[in-house]
């Protein structure tokens, strides 16, 4: 029920406690865990205005307040951020690299902005697409824990891995947080089977991440250089997607992409109206999508 043997390798990988790791039924209930543990009606919570927005639906169910933050330049605003918290805030969450802009706080980014709260609130950093970066300056969350007790850092086994439909998550923390924060867990809310397909990501893989994160490299590069050439504006940056604006509906460019066989995320949703996500695939996939939304804008 509590993922005994999964905490413990993905503890050894880290250098830290099985204790301090919380494993949920993917990233959405371990966000509820924190969110449950800190947060009561009258509180709030930080984030950004375009970011995963389960942190904002999440708090707002719960009948918390949701701040949400402009973006600045395609970023977290980690100078207007502090600005917005109050007596009652009580968890800041941080989306590391952003989904889906892709920009990503640094190492000294993160410290400074860790080191002007002094441990007031709660932050979580959300390294859901931590395996996809390989900028040098990119900071590992968890090696921050000893140093920060009020950081929580997010995990998932559903993007580099793929195995999303299985549903499993994590969440790393100082010992007294991990141990507040399981006080609102929900017992055996992982099935075993994703327990194990978990710990077979973690025991065999056999450059299956340098692989990816070529193949990405790679995609990223040519839909750059594709879309360019058509006058779309792209913001690329780090993970494994893209995001475009359309001169038009990013709703109807779905439906429009799907008739040829190409299935893509609009972003109204994310606050980016008439822009859409690409994941970046293997090219068969990027040349096939490049081909149909060429059509599409010309439909």
């Amino acid at each position: 029920g509590d993922a005994y043997y999964l905490r413990r390798e993905i503890a050894a990988r880290n250098g830290i406690d099985p204790d301090q790791i919380i494993v949920g039924n993917g990233a959405n209930e371990v966000i509820a865990f924190v969110v449950k543990a800190f947060c009561q009606p009258g509180d709030n919570i930080i984030t950004a205005d375009k970011t995963f927005a389960v942190y904002e639906w999440v708090a707002t169910f719960s009948g918390i307040e949701a701040r949400l933050v402009p973006l600045k330049e395609e970023r977290f605003d980690d100078q207007a951020m502090p600005g917005c918290v109050d007596s009652n805030t009580k968890v800041i969450f941080i989306c590391n690299p952003n989904n889906p802009s892709g920009t990503y706080w640094s190492k000294n980014t993160l410290i400074n902005f860790l080191d002007a709260l002094e441990g007031r609130q709660i932050v979580v950093v959300d390294e859901a697409y931590a395996e996809f970066v390989e900028k040098e300056d990119y900071p590992d969350g968890i090696a921050l824990i000893e140093q920060y007790p009020n950081l929580v850092v997010f995990r998932t086994f559903s993007k580099m891995y793929g195995i999303a439909g299985l549903r499993i998550g994590y969440l790393a923390a100082d010992m007294a947080l991990a141990d507040v924060i399981r006080r609102t867990c929900v017992v055996y809310s992982v099935n075993a089977i994703a327990q194990e397909a978990a710990r077979a990501c973690l025991r065999d893989d056999t450059g299956h991440i340098a692989r990816t994160r070529a193949l990405v490299r790679e995609s990223r590069a040519y839909l750059k250089e594709e879309l360019s050439r058509m006058n779309l504006p792209v913001i690329a940056g780090e993970g494994n997607y893209l995001i475009v604006k359309l001169p038009g509906s990013d709703t109807l460019a779905y439906r429009k992409l799907m008739r040829e066989g190409a299935m893509i995320r609009p972003m109204t949703s994310f606050r980016y109206p008439n822009h859409i996500r690409v994941t970046l695939a293997k090219m068969e996939a990027m040349e096939a999508f490049v081909t149909a939304l060429r059509k599409t804008l010309n439909t």
